[in-house]
């Protein structure tokens, strides 16, 4: 049984642009060669966000 993923495509290509990997995950399609490092930052990213929109 496939895993859906939390976050949708648009969100994550969206993190990236902020953290200045897009132009890896275009190039490439997928996440795959975006460092460790970047990838924890995304899901940093991600949870900031949702604990903002919780907020308001």
């Amino acid at each position: 049984m496939a895993r859906r993923g939390v976050m949708s495509d648009r969100l994550k290509f969206e993190l990236a642009r902020e953290l200045g990997v897009a132009d890896i995950v275009a190039r490439d399609g997928d996440f795959g060669n975006v460092s460790s490092r970047n990838c924890g930052n995304l899901v940093r990213l991600a949870i900031e966000r949702a604990e903002r929109s919780l907020i308001q």
